[in-house]
């Protein structure tokens, strides 16, 4: 009997390792997401999902064929978004992992119609997601900026949409934005944030066809509740001056001869300081900036390159500026620089977390170029 007993135990203590793995799910059995979609038409949300192909890029970063599919993209649509997901699980093979979700795309439909707030709700609710999840926006069809590869065909991973901070450091336009950053800055004053807005361009080439490729145009001003419109191009050059996260960006401008002068700025410092005059707020801001002489076109004194440097970027920030006013927005966070400094005047101007901000609300822009150099280490044209 004792001999049975001791068996049986350890037959049961032989089978203890193997109980924690009976639910687990196996890897080869389930569809990763990377990329999800989300428009919103007729009343209903269209959310797209891009599965990607793990057997493209577990071993290397490089996908393994030109032949094989690194992701395909799902479609479903519902009156909610979480309805639009049960029903894509309708059409996959295998369970969905969410954990490996990198970006969210919002047409502009789906800003314009639909609350962000309670949208991203879900995304932080759930508990494979994570709150460094990449945010963006476009005009473009969101199934469309889904089925992007990147160029030579590189892990998709790794593409600009689901790894946006290594391209950022080498040209600063407009900074990433996640989960975590944008929930922050809504829960803040102003109670405003910015989401890069991206075009799809035909700019690149191979041998066998036109590659598109996702363009970092601008950014959407967005709230917990509303969408105040998009600022691209030239009008959104001065947004890169006003953060301390810019690490490095080109700037070239004409001199009075004609010519033009290439100069990277980095090591961006902004100060902004609210002042109180005649019971209105107004903003002093002091910017430090290092350059790095890239491309010169005639001789030329670095007294008047700095000049020319100034003046552009003051004339950047306060276009940039003017245009977001436009859409009652405040897009350099003035309202929060208040509230940080001076609560007890914010609490009297604000209104909604916002202080209404005029054309004249910036008092004074300073510019500091505290190096200015060259690679060759002088500042005469090459080529006389």
């Amino acid at each position: 009997m004792n001999k049975k007993i001791v068996a049986l135990l350890l037959l049961l203590l032989a089978m203890l390792p193997l109980s924690g793995c009976w639910d687990n799910n196996e890897p080869e059995r389930m569809l990763y997401l990377n990329g999800i979609g989300i428009d919103y038409k007729d009343g209903r949300y269209e959310l797209y999902a891009q599965i990607i192909n793990f057997a493209n890029t577990a071993k290397s970063e490089q996908p393994t064929s030109d032949e094989t599919s690194q992701a395909e993209v799902g479609h479903a649509s519902g009156m909610s978004l979480d309805e639009a997901v049960f029903e894509l699980y309708h059409s996959v093979d295998q369970k969905v992992n969410w954990g490996h979700l990198s970006y969210l795309v919002f047409s502009e439909e789906a800003l314009q119609q639909v609350k962000l707030s309670p949208v991203l709700d879900i995304f932080i609710r759930y508990r494979e997601t994570r709150y460094q999840i990449w945010l963006y926006a476009t005009k473009d069809p969101v199934e469309e900026v889904l089925l992007i590869r990147p160029v030579v065909n590189k892990a998709i991973i790794l593409s600009k949409l689901g790894d946006p901070r290594n391209s950022y450091e080498q040209e600063s336009f407009i900074k990433p934005a996640s989960i975590r950053e944008v929930v922050i800055n809504m829960n803040e004053p102003n109670h405003e944030t910015l989401i890069p807005f991206i075009t799809i361009a035909e700019n690149w080439k191979s041998i066998k066809e036109t590659i598109k490729a996702p363009v970092i145009s601008g950014a959407a001003i967005v709230s917990p509740d509303d969408f105040k419109g998009f600022i691209t191009g030239e009008k959104a050059r001065g947004i890169r001056w006003m953060t301390n996260d810019t690490k490095r960006s080109n700037l070239t401008v004409r001199t009075e001869n004609g010519n033009f002068i290439s100069v990277v700025l980095e090591n961006i410092k902004v100060k902004i300081n609210p002042v109180m005059i005649k019971g209105e707020a107004k903003f002093d801001i002091d910017i430090y900036a290092d350059g790095i002489i890239d491309i010169i076109t005639e001789t030329i004194k670095p007294a008047e390159i700095e000049k020319l440097l100034k003046e552009i970027v003051k004339e950047q920030i306060a276009a940039t500026y003017e245009e977001a006013l436009k859409m009652d927005a405040d897009i350099y966070r003035l309202s929060e620089q208040l509230y940080r400094k001076n609560v007890k005047e914010w609490k009297r101007l604000q209104k909604d977390g916002k202080i209404e901000l005029t054309d004249d609300s910036i008092r004074n822009i300073k510019i500091t170029i505290g190096k200015l150099s060259s690679n060759k280490k002088t500042f005469e044209r090459t080529v006389e």
